[in-house]
Parts: structure tokens; C-alpha cells; sequence
């Protein structure tokens, strides 16, 4: 069984002070994944940051909403985490656990944090693991740009060893093609 995790998409990261890489675009390839997801009756889960500690994106103010533009059915499940880790003490993997789910497709935001700490957290518990390589996304850090975060992080896990699992980066295209969904 599959799972698809969207990470982090919450109205605190997409704003015109913090613009993300390809921002819409990301948001539509995640809905079109969730869409075929939801069809075949596949996990959709939706992480949600709970950025008390650091004092901002608190639980039921706007900051800590989802986007508006994401499409969310009543059959989804939510995952609120603490941490950059998806599954640092909160109930993603027992709940990857009761629905016999063996391999996890990452999606979400942001690229060089949560989504790489779940990416790696996700390895070491065993799952096999595909990336959407053109469904996350970041700011940009410094000197680096969101694109080449984007590019630098989908080779790394490109070129990862895998423990159990595997661990594969592809476009939201070749899933569709690859499970014969499209």
C-alpha cells in the first residue's frame, strides 16, 4: 500500500514576503497526485507544522491553514509534528502501520528542511520511498536559489543508499505514467 505526504503546506511558508519556487505549480501537481491517490483509494496525508515552540505558526491561526488552493477530502488524514521529522513524535508511522503502508510518495515544503528531515527519516525506518521531484519546493536561502535547493536536494536522494527500501526521485508526470494513472 502507498501514502502520499504533503508536507508543510501551510499558508505561513506562501506568502509575497516568502516566495517559494514554483509555488503554483507545485500546488497543482500535488492535487492531480492526491486526485489519483484518493481514486484508488491510497492514502492522502496532510503534515501540518505546529510552530508553537518558535513562537509563530500556531495551531488554528491563519499562518498554520493549509493553502486554500490545495484540494482536501474528508477521507484525508492530518499529521500535526513539532519538528522538521514527520515522524518525530507524532502518529504518521502508526498510522502508516495500521494501513499496511510500505511505500511513502513525498511531496510538500519546505525542500531543504522538512521535507528532506522526513525523506531521510522515512529511509531509515525501511520504506520505500519516491520523491516528486517537481512537488516540493523552498525559499531562497542566502546565496543559494529555491531552484538549485530544489535541484541540489532531488540528486542527493537521487544518489542516497537505500536500507530496506528503495528510494527513487521522479516527476509527477512519470508517476502518473509508472502506476499507470494518467
Amino acid at each position: 500500500m502507498r501514502a502520499l505526504l504533503i508536507i508543510d503546506m501551510q499558508q505561513v511558508s506562501f506568502t509575497p514576503e516568502t516566495p517559494r519556487f514554483e509555488a503554483e505549480e507545485v500546488v497543482e501537481r500535488i492535487n492531480l497526485i492526491a486526485d489519483q491517490f484518493r481514486k484508488e483509494n491510497e492514502l492522502v496525508i496532510f503534515i501540518q507544522h505546529d510552530g508553537t515552540k518558535e513562537g509563530e505558526c500556531i495551531p488554528g491561526t491563519d499562518e498554520w491553514q493549509l493553502l486554500p488552493s490545495l484540494k482536501i477530502s474528508s477521507s484525508d488524514r492530518l499529521v500535526h509534528k513539532t519538528a522538521n521529522d514527520a515522524f518525530y513524535r507524532t502518529e504518521l508511522k502508526e498510522i502508516l502501520e495500521l494501513n499496511k503502508v510500505d511505500e511513502l510518495v513525498i511531496t510538500g515544503c519546505a525542500t531543504d528542511f522538512c521535507v528532506d528531515a522526513t525523506v531521510k527519516s522515512a529511509l531509515v525506518n525501511d520504506y520505500n520511498i519516491t520523491v516528486i521531484g517537481n512537488a516540493h519546493t523552498t525559499a531562497d536561502r542566502g546565496e543559494f536559489t529555491s531552484a538549485s535547493l530544489v535541484k541540489y536536494y532531488n540528486w542527493l536522494w537521487q544518489c542516497m543508499s537505500p536500507t530496506e527500501g528503495k528510494i527513487e526521485v521522479i516527476t509527477h508526470s512519470e508517476l502518473l505514467e509508472k502506476y499507470d494513472i494518467a
